[in-house]
């Protein structure tokens, strides 16, 4: 832990302004654009037109091995600027990927769009915009967050207790939300066509050497692929309840999910983590009522989680079981390893199993 990050917490608190996290939206970009300048059409052009080109079979080959060093180069150099890894991340497909069809209509899923999409149509439109409602309920439980550790350097209970209902609300919230897929997403459609698209070329077996970046490295990169590791809200939850993963994986891999987030964001969690830990402060004020909340916080990441697990189950479980393709489907995933392999490069329910239980084993028993 950085000493100086701690006790900067501890005197001044957070300010979410500073890690840009909206008070409202929270990671996610509060009015992204939806053009750039005209010196970047041809990217706009290719951008808009992903589906059709691939459906056409017109986007090169060789781009399965190698990106071309007329793209590589300044992708490289643009994602340099953002701090970010040159591929697709949670980031660019969620969070700064929405605009709404009615400027002054409302916040909901009905009055989404995408601003760019994949094969799969209504399928990616709905994955994509399902996961950024599921991250503007994260918003007030970031917001609270920071509003307990606040209350903790200043021991005001009353503060904390609120804070804890506030996080626990937009846990549940979270979940809720979550719940949008089933009715926006065909499991079919999502494992068939949309899937493919979000893997990465680290720990796949359908690209063993990686991906080439001509003009910028001379050797093949291994890059995960977007995956919900990548979301900054998840882990900010996880640091301030003191959840601590496996060593052996589990920490070692969300850490490196890290490297895939907005430097800002990272910076985040890394200051949670820096903070007080609220789990301590709150057993050591023996106060039932502040043990109740926080495991209310507990229980509703760990029954978030669970429905994480059953939604993988649907959607990529029974379809590979299944051999389930929708009809026209252009990529066949033929290995059995990728329909195991999480995006990110996970054994996908391992994975997610423990760190359900991890999670689990935080709660405060005597109280």
């Amino acid at each position: 832990m950085d000493k100086d990050l701690h006790r900067l917490v501890l005197t001044q608190g957070i300010d979410l302004q500073e890690f840009c996290v909206s008070q409202e939206y929270g990671f996610v970009l509060s009015d992204p654009l939806t053009d750039l300048p005209e010196y970047y059409q041809p990217w706009m052009e290719i951008a808009k037109h992903v589906p059709s080109l691939i459906e056409n079979r017109q986007i090169r080959s060789r781009v399965n091995e190698a990106l071309p060093r007329s793209l590589a180069v300044p992708y490289c150099e643009v994602s340099e600027l953002l701090g970010l890894p040159p591929i697709l991340v949670y980031a660019d497909s969620v969070l700064a990927n929405w605009k709404k069809k009615d400027p002054n209509g409302p916040l909901e899923i009905g009055n989404l769009d995408t601003i760019f999409t994949f094969p799969g149509g209504n399928c990616a439109r709905g994955f994509f915009l399902v996961s950024l409602i599921v991250e503007i309920a994260a918003a007030t439980g970031i917001k609270s967050i920071a509003t307990a550790l606040n209350s903790m350097s200043l021991y005001d209970t009353n503060s904390l207790h609120e804070a804890l209902l506030d996080i626990a609300k937009s846990l549940n919230n979270m979940r809720e939300a979550f719940k949008l897929m089933h009715g926006s997403v065909d499991p079919g459609d999502f494992y068939g066509q949309l899937r493919i698209f979000l893997h990465g070329w680290r720990d796949n077996p359908l690209l063993p050497e990686g991906m080439l970046y001509e003009g910028v490295w001379e050797e093949p990169k291994h890059y995960s692929g977007g995956s919900a590791a990548q979301s900054s809200a998840i882990q900010c939850f996880d640091e301030f309840l003191g959840i601590r993963h496996g060593f052996d994986y589990e920490a070692p891999y969300l850490n490196r999910m890290r490297d895939y987030m907005p430097p800002a964001h990272r910076a985040l969690i890394q200051a949670i983590a820096a903070g007080p830990s609220a789990r301590h402060h709150i057993i050591a004020t023996g106060s039932a009522e502040l043990c109740h909340a926080y495991n209310n916080c507990v229980t509703a990441l760990v029954e978030l989680r669970n429905y994480h697990i059953n939604t993988v189950v649907k959607y990529i479980t029974i379809p590979a079981n299944k051999g389930k393709v929708t009809s026209g489907c252009i990529f066949q995933i033929h290995s059995s390893a990728v329909a195991e392999t999480g995006t990110g490069g996970t054994d996908l329910m391992c994975f997610l199993k423990s760190v359900r239980d991890t999670t689990r084993r935080v709660l405060i028993n005597d109280i």
